[in-house]
């Protein structure tokens, strides 16, 4: 069984009520924390978009499928 993580404030997405982050996430907040490990990322925001970097599971992009 896999944990999923809220990719806003890195907590186990069970654990409580992720209703403002997922709105945040939704508008122009890049995610901060992998969904899938609860790493914290490297982020880089420009006019384009953001791009944020997990060490252990790679590149995410604004333009690459949600990870909610």
């Amino acid at each position: 069984m896999s944990t999923e993580f809220c990719a806003r404030c890195g907590r186990v997405e069970a654990d409580g009520d992720h209703t403002r982050c997922a709105v945040l996430l939704a508008s122009i907040d890049p995610p901060r924390f992998c969904a899938d490990c609860g790493r914290r990322m490297v982020v880089q925001v420009t006019p384009a978009g953001w791009v944020a970097n997990c060490s252990r599971h790679g590149e995410r992009t604004s333009t690459s499928p949600s990870v909610d």
